[in-house]
């Protein structure tokens, strides 16, 4: 039996592990794209947009303009260095600094620091343009009715108040909205609290019990209601421009798109996707899961980004073997807390009662590690809070692959099939035809 060496990052170390040949179906790496120059991308995609007259052509002279712009939690974005070629393109079209403001699209999170503001937007934009924080639970939300799906809409003054809305974020795959970005500025970016739970909980099931909605998955907008809400929320504002970066496997602008709000977005998922896409055989029974190394593996929920593209490439019941060294393992908080749970229907029936990110997270890895043998390689100190996840902690990819091993001969299983993914978090693996 003829043995290939496999290495993998986990923190700032790697493991090795050596797996029969013969059994591997696929090893799965991203494509390398190069980095574009920020300034002439963006300049670009607004004055040659997608679906839409050029934005110069879309303001004028008098217009308040709102830009609505993805959190702190979005720096991946690197939203802080192309906005300020927006604000920039406004002046041309004769918008001064003082009818332009930003309300941070934050959903239902915190306030952001002087600091996130900066890191953000970059200081050029905080010293010349007014910010606002979206607070969900702010009482001069204002109703603009209730969506075809029940969901009350409450949105932010400041946006609905504006002549024109421009929203600035980035795309990238989304756990349950199918892609990041578009129309979630608007919903949940700068919606109410209950808002934002009621199209969440779209997220989940229509009958209770049966844990997370198969509709609303990653890569998945057509018929997905949760994204369909979306749609219908930013439709009431009606956004007259889009402006959002797409990023490669090194953390690096890659390409940016402007135009219209819906047709600009949709065709910067299907760029995303196009970047992401690697083909795959087949769905194997074990699949190595590697989040890649530090920083993409500090912490459990960090590392969680993994889970997804895992679950696409292995059988139902099949073994998954995730590796990540989370040193913070307890960071978020909220996030650990979440697995404080017996049962999935416990989980569940506390998830709807108050959704949140974290929680759901949380939830979709309690799912999937009741469905599949979940052994996650980490730190020993992580062992007992890993196995509240309902994961089984090992301290190496070796003694992963040896319980794994015996797990198939339980089985009785000899042609088993393997899909290794080194740096799963930035690939998404398609079955190809």
């Amino acid at each position: 039996m003829a043995l290939k060496e496999f290495t993998f990052s986990i923190g700032e170390t790697t493991q090795t592990v050596k797996l029969p040949e013969e059994h591997i179906s696929d090893v799965m790496e991203g494509k390398h794209v190069p980095a574009v120059d920020v300034k002439q991308a963006t300049i670009d995609c607004m004055r040659h947009p997608i679906g839409s007259a050029p934005l110069r052509e879309k303001v004028q002279p008098g217009d308040k303009v709102c830009l609505v712009v993805a959190d702190i939690t979005r720096t991946w974005n690197r939203s802080n260095q192309f906005l300020i070629y927006v604000v920039d393109e406004l002046n041309l079209a004769g918008i001064p600094d003082d009818d332009i403001y930003i309300v941070f699209s934050q959903g239902s999170h915190r306030a952001q620091t002087p600091e996130e503001d900066v890191a953000v937007c970059g200081q050029d934009v905080i010293d010349r343009i007014k910010t606002y924080q979206h607070d969900c639970m702010d009482p001069t939300l204002v109703d603009c009715g209730t969506t075809k799906l029940g969901t009350p809409l409450k949105l932010n003054k400041h946006v609905v108040d504006a002549d024109k809305v421009i929203i600035i974020d980035g795309i990238t795959t989304h756990l349950f909205a199918g892609f990041g970005g578009g129309r979630k500025l608007i919903l949940p970016g700068v919606s109410g609290f209950e808002t934002i739970q009621r199209n969440h909980c779209h997220a989940l099931a229509d009958e209770f019990g049966h844990g997370v909605n198969p509709k609303t998955r990653s890569l998945m907008i057509e018929d997905n209601p949760l994204n369909d809400d979306m749609v219908e929320a930013c439709s009431k504002i009606n956004p007259c421009f889009l402006v959002h970066s797409i990023i490669n496997a090194d953390g690096e602008i890659c390409r940016m798109v402007g135009g219209d709000w819906y047709e600009a977005w949709h065709a910067g998922t299907e760029a995303v996707l196009d970047i992401q896409r690697v083909p795959m055989k087949q769905k194997t029974d074990v699949v190595f899961a590697c989040a890649g190394g530090y920083p993409s593996d500090v912490s459990l929920y960090q590392g969680s980004k993994c889970y997804d593209p895992a679950e696409m490439a292995v059988k139902e019941g099949g073994i998954v073997i995730a590796i990540m060294e989370a040193r913070d393992i307890r960071e978020p908080a909220i996030y650990l807390d979440s697995f404080k749970y017996d049962t999935m229907e416990e989980m569940e029936t506390a998830l709807r009662a108050h959704f949140t990110i974290p929680f759901f997270v949380a939830f979709n890895l309690f799912c999937l590690a009741h469905k599949n043998t979940v052994i996650l390689v980490t730190r020993p100190e992580n062992f007992n809070d890993i196995r509240r996840t309902g994961q089984i902690p090992v301290a190496t990819v070796e003694e992963a692959w040896k319980l794994a091993q015996q797990t198939l001969k339980e089985q009785g299983n000899e042609d088993y099939t393997i899909n290794v993914m080194p740096h799963c978090t930035k690939i998404v693996p398609i079955l190809q035809g």
